[in-house]
Order: structure tokens, then sequence, then C-alpha cells
């Protein structure tokens, strides 16, 4: 028999037991289904009420490069903002995308292709994700080019083959995988490797293609299926862009030379307009504000402003409503905020990679196109005045008023939100050094930034929301690296073009003055020889000739290009210099004399060192086609060889030995146009 006050306690739990399971219950379903980022993780950049849907596109939540984030710094110390993190990453284009406290990106290492997913707050690699082989390790764009998409869990990320992959975002394995290039024939990765980011809208991956009827394609995000696929236009590198009209649920494709619409759930092509012809290159995100659509293009081509119709009709084309040559866009987007753009408007024909871009920072109106205010020199091609001033060419966010900009130089900006100046509020210097065209990305008070070998989290949130014990560097721990434009003092003038094959006009013109430079080292090369003996002669004129011509054909197109204001490339003929000594031992072995290592292979191991050096530096300057002439010594070795076996005695056998060695270039020289010719 229990005592009283066992069986008042036995009642109470009679009474409780039921509520207490229920609240049990509760908290345990809460505690399942909660999110990184919600309520066990909050972010105090948000005003109260709005979700925080992180960055999961690489224009954000909204296309649009806009962030609903507060509590952001209006001006950094002396010293700069804090920085979180450093982390040696790879090369590559991609830019990051973020959901809680988790940020994923892509480069890849000399092992291959990598998708990232790190820790938001330390940079510490959570999770890697090898999907390819490297690509173009020592090209001019080494590296994958688009950004990964976050939607529902899920990672997408497209390679520069046209590889597209799904991975589970917590794990990083894979869910599915197709090439789009492969399975609709597409056009998209002509040139530069594919580079459209995937856009997902409704739980559909779009991504232009430029197939036959597959100008843009829809895949299911849980499977990768094929949902519709339409168009017949060739792709450029701009991502799908999701709008709305009239409540209707469209897709926008700015393609090579057309822009098209698309709706989003059936894919029905509803319109198509004309932009230009043959090859273009359209990468800067349209702009809209319903019923507009901004369009940037790079060349020098300007902007324009369409006006959408209330309907969809084929025969119906889109309204002009402004168009002007202010405000081309290459690599990187301008933005619209309030009824203004922000963003760089590109004097040159293309972004280079061995120096930063000319032109100048504008703001102009949406509605009219009218300049509001510029910065920047707009120095004149061909100069060489100094920019550090200048905000250059830069990835922008809007966020609290302000724009976050991160310049190709690896500068962060902070300018005032203003239409009526530029006014810039704060600076700083992170990842110098180097060129990068990777725009930065907001998210919880830190920008997420990198270039072709590092990346970045600096804090620009207001330093009272910084927990204290949040490890932090200095922007002096940062490796700091002063950008020298050395390209611009070796290509005094550089090509229009880097990509362009070189005109006939220009290759005799190089072959002229390569030639000419060849013979007079030759001569000069002969004035002193009257006071060396006789038997020494021959030997000590090869070796000055040689050093005359190589030196003059490496200076050549710095100071010849210089004086005539016009692209001359010489350097073919150092590489002629380098291929004239295995030639020469060639003639050493067949004589029969003794092998000598450095004599019968130290010229092979020069010339592959000449090559080499000559391969980098024209990667390096954008001088992409210039690698043709590396075939030189294919069509020099038959003249080549014969012309070492000749003992000249005469005058008249003098003459015909150095007729013969410009023979010997003049081949040289050919088979470098004929594979140019045969290639492309």
């Amino acid at each position: 028999m229990k005592c009283s006050f066992c069986r008042k306690k036995r009642s109470e739990q009679d009474l409780l037991t039921p509520r207490m399971q229920i609240l049990a219950t509760v908290c345990f379903l809460f505690f399942l289904t909660a999110k990184p980022g919600q309520a066990n993780d909050p972010n105090p950049f948000l005003p109260t009420g709005v979700e925080d849907r992180g960055w999961p596109d690489v224009r954000g939540a909204d296309f649009d490069a806009h962030s609903p984030e507060i509590n952001l710094a209006d001006s950094w110390p002396e010293e700069g903002p804090p920085v979180l993190w450093v982390k040696e990453l790879g090369q590559g284009y991609s830019a990051f995308v973020a959901q809680g406290n988790r940020v994923y990106t892509q480069a890849q290492t000399l092992q291959g292709q990598y998708v990232y997913c790190l820790e938001a707050k330390t940079g510490k690699t959570i999770w890697q994700y090898r999907y390819d082989w490297p690509y173009e390790l020592t090209g001019v764009y080494p590296g994958p080019r688009a950004t990964p998409t976050l939607a529902d869990g899920k990672v997408l990320f497209a390679a520069p083959s046209g590889l597209i992959g799904c991975l589970d975002a917590k794990r990083g394995k894979l869910i599915w995988s197709r090439n789009v290039l492969e399975d609709f024939h597409g056009t998209g990765g002509d040139g530069f490797g594919y580079a459209c980011s995937p856009t997902v809208v409704d739980q559909l991956a779009i991504l232009p293609v430029g197939g036959p009827d597959a100008s843009l394609v829809a895949l299911n995000l849980n499977d990768g299926k094929t949902v519709w696929q339409a168009g017949n236009r060739p792709a450029s590198y701009c991502p799908a862009f999701p709008i709305e009209r009239k409540g209707q649920k469209l897709v926008v494709g700015y393609l090579e030379n057309a822009l098209v619409i698309h709706d989003l759930q059936t894919g029905e092509l509803l319109l198509e307009h004309e932009l230009s012809e043959g090859y273009d290159e359209h990468s800067a995100w349209p702009l809209y504000r319903e019923p507009y659509l901004w369009l940037a293009a790079p060349f020098r081509s300007g902007s324009q402003l369409l006006e959408l119709p209330d309907q969809f009709t084929h025969s119906e084309p889109l309204k002009t409503v402004w168009r002007s040559r202010v405000m081309s866009n290459d690599v990187l987007s301008s933005v619209l905020v309030d009824g203004r753009i922000y963003g760089f408007d590109i004097f040159d024909q293309q972004s280079k990679t061995q120096r930063p871009s000319r032109g100048k920072f504008r703001c102009i109106d949406f509605l009219t196109g009218e300049e509001l205010w510029e910065q920047g020199s707009g120095r004149p091609e061909r100069s060489n005045n100094d920019i550090s001033d200048e905000l250059g060419q830069s990835g922008i966010i809007i966020a609290d008023g302000k724009l976050i900009l991160l310049n190709e130089r690896g500068e962060l900006i902070l300018l005032r939100q203003n239409s009526e100046q530029c006014e810039i509020l704060a600076r700083c210097s992170v990842l110098s050094g180097e060129l990068t065209w990777t725009p930065p990305v907001l998210h919880r008070g830190c920008v997420f930034i990198r270039n072709q070998s590092r990346a970045a989290c600096v804090y620009i949130g207001d330093p009272d929301l910084l927990p204290t014990d949040q490890a932090t560097l200095n922007l002096t721990d940062i490796p700091q690296e002063a950008y020298y434009d050395w390209a611009g003092q070796i290509l005094s003038v550089e090509p229009e073009y880097a990509f362009d094959l070189p005109s006939t006009e220009w290759l005799i013109s190089w072959y002229c003055w390569s030639l000419g430079l060849l013979i007079v080292s030759l001569m000069l090369a002969a004035v002193p020889l009257w006071w060396i003996p006789a038997q020494y002669r021959r030997r000590a004129w090869i070796r000055s000739y040689r050093i005359m011509a190589f030196l003059t054909g490496s200076l050549g197109t710095t100071w010849i290009s210089l004086w005539s204001q016009d692209f001359i490339f010489t350097w073919p003929l150092c590489l002629y210099i380098a291929t004239e000594p295995v030639l020469e031992s060639v003639q050493f072995r067949r004589e029969g004399q003794r092998a000598a290592f450095w004599r019968d292979y130290g010229p092979l191991i020069g010339l592959l060192g000449v090559f080499t050096v000559y391969f980098l530096i024209c990667r390096r300057l954008s001088l992409v086609f210039e690698w043709a002439f590396l075939a030189g010594p294919i069509g020099a070795l038959p003249a080549g060889c014969s012309e070492w076996y000749l003992k000249p005695q005469t005058p008249l056998q003098v003459c015909f030995v150095l007729l013969l060695k410009l023979i010997t270039f003049t081949c040289f020289y050919a088979s470098g146009v004929v594979v140019l010719w045969l290639r492309y």
C-alpha cells in the first residue's frame, strides 16, 4: 500500500505525461526540420521577417546581384576590414555561392577540377568532389568558368567540357550528371569552353546549349532528364535569365546572335530578336525592370534598352527604347538600382589577361541612357597611364545602400549608392598581383572573393556584430604583390582581337621585318672579322650574327611596333636562331665525329627551353595563335641540314650560303603559316 505522497505524485505524472509528449514531439520535429541559416543559425544582417535565402546563384537569389543584407560598415579602418580566412584554392573563374555556414565554388589543381564545399567562417574544406581533369592548365584561361548553383539541398555545377552535374549539398555525393554539349550537339563551349552557370527555377535547371532544336534546354532538377528543349540558335556564355511579364514566367536567352524568350514551363519559343551576324560573344547579364530589358555587349558595341510586348507574337518585334555606344560590358556585369545602371564601360575590344581593361566606370539612367557620372581616365589604346585611382572593371553587389566592388586588380571598393557623383567610401587591396574576373559574393556580412590562386573571406559588416571569439587576420597578413603591367612594356602595340587569325598583311609584314633583321645581323657580324685570324672567322661570325639576330628579334616586337604604331611580331626569328644549332649538330653526327653530350644534345636542350619560354609568354600575353611558329623546324630541316655541309671558300660560295640561310628561314616561317591555314 502506497502513501498519499506517492499517489499524489503518480496522479501528477499521469496529468503531465501527455503534455510532455506533445511538447517533446513538437521540439523534435522542429529541430529535425530546422535548416542552417534559420532559427538555430540566425543572420543578424537581415531585416526582421526577411527569409535568409543565402546567395544560391552567381547573381544572387533574384538574379540581379542585389542582397537584402543590412548593418554593413560605412567605412573601413585604415588597415582595412578584418579578414576571416585566406585559402590557396587553385585556378578558375567560378564565384562562390552560399547557404547557412557553407560556401561552394569550383577550381582546379594539377590533379583535376573540383567542386569545393567550405565552412564559411573558417574556410575549412568540408568536402570536395573531383569531376574532370584540369582544363587548359597552361592556357590563357585555365580552369572552370561557371559558378555552382544551390537549389533544394543540391549543388549543380557546369564544367568547360559541357558536363553538368548535381551533387548532394550536404555530403558532396553525385546524384546525376550528363554532358549537354554531347547530348544536344551544342556550340556553347566554342572558343572558351562551356561557361554558363546553371539557372534553377521551379525544379528546372535551364541551360543555354546552342544545339539543333536546343538553343536552351531544361533539365529536371531531381534526375537530370530533359523536360524541354527548343530553339536553333548558337549559344554564347551568358546563363539563362528568368523573368516575369504580366504574371507569365519566362526565360531569356542572351545567345550568340539573338535574344530569345521562351515560356519557362513548356519551352515554347515566344520571341526571337536578331542582334548580330557571325561570331559574337555575350557573357554579361541583362537587366530587367518590367517591361524593359537592357542588354550590354562587348567589342565596343554599347548597350540598348528594349521594351517587351504585353503579349508575345512571332510577328511583333521588340521595340527599341534607346541604343547607345555607352556602357559596353564584357566579362563582368552591370547592376540596376533605383532606375540607375552602374557598371564598367569597357573601351577594349576584349578583356586581356595581361593587363587591366581600359574604360570608364559609369552611372547612366535606365530609361534614357543618359550618363549621370563617370570615373576613370578612359585612357586611349596603347597608353601606359597610371590607373591606380580608377575603379576599373569590377564585379558589383548592391546592399544596404552601397555598391561593393571587386575590380580586376583584386581591390575591394565600397561606393555610396549615389546617382549624382562617384562617392568612394573605402577601398583596399586584398588579392593583388594578378588579374581576376570573378564577381564577389555577400553572405552574412562577409564578402567571399577569389582570383586564380587564392580565395578570401573579408568581413565588411558592423564591427560590433563580429563575434569576439572570431579569429581574424589583417590585410598585411595576406601576401600582397604589386601589380606591374610588364606586358604593356613588351607589347607596345597589341592586337585588337587576341583570338583572331593574323591577317595576310600582318603575316607578310612580320616576315619582311624578321628577314630584314636577319640580313642586317648577318652583315653587321661580318664587319669586325678582319682582325680575327682566318681559321676562327667562320665560327666567330656565326656566333656574332646569332646573338645579334636573337636580340633584335626579341626586341623588335616592342621597338618596331612602337615606331610603326602597328603590331609587328618578330619573335619567330628568335625561334629560328634557336633551331640553327640543332641543324648544325646533325651535320656533326653525320661527319662521324666522336660523341659529345653538350655538343650533340646541348642545342636540342636549348631549343626546347626557348620554345617553352616562347609558348608560355605568348599564352600569358594572349598571343594565342603564334604557337603555330613552333612548327618552323619541320620546314627548315631540309634546307638547314644542306647548308651546314657547305664549306664556302670563294665570295660566290659565301653568297650562296647566305642565300641558302635566307631560304631556310623562309621555309621555317612558312611552316608556321601553313599550320595556321590548315588548323583554322
